[in-house]
């Protein structure tokens, strides 16, 4: 029997949820037809775009005062081989995703995006990004108040995530991310853990936080990014910290959710790190090329919606 009694706010839900499906349907064919140019063989799972004149948030930790636009990111995938990649709203551009988004319709058979928007975003307008290719958010909670996930507006904004199957991105100390990754996990998203957790510098692979996630990794809900050591300890300690991680990681997690990013254009580390030098940061992480082609490719692919050719 039919259900007669759907409420206005029911039938909003369905239709915007049956939007989503007709976008991310019609993304997935825009995939298929521009493919033979674009096959997946390595997918960048972490890099930033900007450019000069675009509005800043007042409490920004920092403001490059260079450029990284999308032609320059394409510019650096084709000369190291890269197929694909993922951009990840800067901090410093706040809610402001207008400008990853022109770059992702653009580019939308080898490109993905994760924005930065508030809990009180509607479903219509997550749906419209979806079908610009935003595929998740961020929570950069880096010096930031850690958000009571509880509380209104999360809850309905969660949920609303689990929806459209985006994942969450959380960008955190070790030692405070069993607080926020643990809610997100129960509500049943997949979760992407930011630079090998930003464990302390001291404690490495001991650090309580790090060693929480090697037990919440049991839920086959959360992910790690090889990205960004340098940002774990300075003179190398961070490069070692990651070696030691590697291992452990890998035991946790499993290859199949471990991912690759190479932290472009390494802000706050532009004179250290190259593109280049961490792909040989992976390869010494991960010296077997089938297993490194888990992590490069089969990964990212699944979880952020590439079609595999």
């Amino acid at each position: 029997m039919i259900n007669s009694k759907i409420t206005r706010r029911s039938f909003g839900i369905t239709m915007s949820l049956a939007t989503v499906n007709f976008t991310i349907n019609n993304l997935s064919s825009a995939v298929l037809k521009t493919a033979s140019n674009h096959t997946i063989n390595t997918v960048d799972t972490h890099s930033h775009i900007f450019k000069r004149g675009l509005k800043t948030v007042s409490n920004a930790r920092y403001i490059p005062e260079y450029e990284a636009t999308i032609d320059d990111y394409l510019g650096v995938l084709d000369s190291h081989s890269v197929s694909h990649g993922v951009l990840v709203q800067p901090s410093f551009l706040g809610n402001d995703n207008s400008y990853l988004i022109s770059g992702l319709k653009a580019n939308l058979d080898r490109i993905r995006g994760i924005a930065v928007i508030p809990p009180t975003t509607s479903l219509d307008a997550m749906a419209e990004m979806s079908a610009s290719g935003i595929v998740g958010i961020r929570l950069n909670l880096i010096g930031a108040v850690m958000p009571n996930l509880k509380l209104e507006p999360w809850p309905k904004f969660l949920s609303q995530l689990k929806q459209l199957n985006w994942c969450v991105e959380v960008h955190r100390e070790a030692k405070d991310l069993p607080l926020i990754v643990n809610p997100l996990i129960d509500a049943g998203l997949n979760v992407v853990i930011d630079h090998f957790g930003r464990p302390d510098p001291k404690l490495g692979v001991s650090d309580p936080g790090f060693e929480s996630l090697l037990l919440s990794a049991k839920s086959k809900r959360l992910w790690m990014k090889l990205s960004g050591s340098y940002r774990n300890g300075a003179n190398g300690r961070g490069e070692a910290i990651a070696l030691e991680a590697v291992p452990l990681l890998k035991s946790a997690f499993g290859l199949n959710r471990l991912l690759w990013g190479s932290d472009w254009p390494h802000t706050q580390f532009e004179s250290g790190p190259t593109y280049g030098s961490t792909l040989l940061s992976l390869n010494q992480w991960i010296p077997d090329i089938k297993e490194r082609d888990v992590v490069l490719r089969l990964s990212p692919s699944e979880l952020y919606g590439f079609k595999q050719i």
